[in-house]
């Protein structure tokens, strides 16, 4: 049962984590009706740069640096995206993420060399017992970190007038505009949100138990793009059970690896993929999503 248990809570940590990074995919999406696939790449960014500055700068610091240019990186993009966004379909502007995607990992994976990076987080390698099971403190901090963040992003989401406007948009967005919404810069702020939510993603992802920073937070990142589409590409609610839905799975299936062995070696990687094609074979707009959502 303890062995149940610790699996359960690496799952929510992971989860959580995933949730913070298919939320990015999903607010871009509802404001701009473009998949970034690009997403991956902001979260090695941000990991990146905070590499970079540590041991030397305080972490804290080193973190606010690091937000500050995903934020600045993910805007860029946008504006890019922007120059064309009247001209260009969502397709096309979707394989241009790509494009971003492939140029911003290959220099940064070149940068970062093929040793992992630590990012010297304040949390090391600490555990903590809970209810008889032990678990890196930084899973607790990580399912923490993701309950605020989520809780802030809804709150905004819901009562500040960015919010009313994103909400506006995904709804009509001729409307949005006709009624003196303006949708770039509902754009803007949405690609800025989740290039923080990347940054602050990929401090858990390579921090203990995990060997550091390295290529493989690319792969890593990109799992949270099937909890996006499960939960609805268009449904905020929906990348947080999503993420919650896969990381658990995730875990599990690892866990319990030697008694999956007929499905080969290895499952657990592919099993988000799964999850996904098995709900979209009942429900193709995803469990929270619309009807009306285009897909790639």
């Amino acid at each position: 049962m303890s062995f149940f248990l610790e699996l359960l809570i690496n799952g929510l940590s992971v989860g959580a984590v995933y949730a913070l990074i298919a939320l990015g995919f999903v607010i871009i999406f509802k404001a701009t009706e473009v998949i970034n696939f690009a997403h991956g790449s902001l979260l090695l960014l941000g990991g990146y740069t905070i590499s970079e500055l540590t041991p030397e700068t305080n972490f804290y610091l080193a973190l606010l640096v690091g937000l500050t240019v995903t934020a600045l990186g993910a805007l860029f993009i946008e504006r890019i995206l922007a120059l064309r966004i009247r001209t260009a379909n969502t397709n096309t502007l979707a394989i241009m993420t790509i494009g971003f995607d492939v140029v911003l990992t290959a220099d940064l994976v070149r940068r970062i060399g093929v040793d992992p990076r630590s990012l010297f987080d304040p949390w090391k390698n600490d555990t903590v017992q809970v209810i008889g099971v032990t678990i890196p403190l930084t899973r607790l901090v990580a399912i923490g970190s993701a309950v605020v963040l989520l809780t802030a992003f809804f709150l905004a989401f819901k009562y500040t007038s960015w919010g009313v406007a994103m909400r506006a948009s995904a709804e009509d967005a001729e409307a949005a505009t006709l009624m003196g919404i303006r949708r770039g810069r509902v754009a803007a702020v949405a690609w800025i949100i989740a290039g923080v939510l990347a940054c602050i993603a990929v401090v858990f992802l390579v921090a203990f138990p995990t060997p550091g920073l390295d290529g493989s937070v690319i792969p890593v990142a990109l799992k949270a793009f099937p909890a996006a589409i499960l939960g609805g590409l268009d449904s905020t609610a929906g990348a947080l059970v999503g993420g919650l839905i896969v990381g658990v799975a995730e875990q599990l299936t690892l866990g319990y690896s030697s008694e999956l062995s007929f499905l080969g070696r290895g499952f657990a990687e592919v099993m988000p993929y799964v999850i996904m094609i098995i709900v979209l074979l009942i429900k193709p707009s995803g469990l929270f999503g619309t009807r009306e959502v285009s897909r790639v």
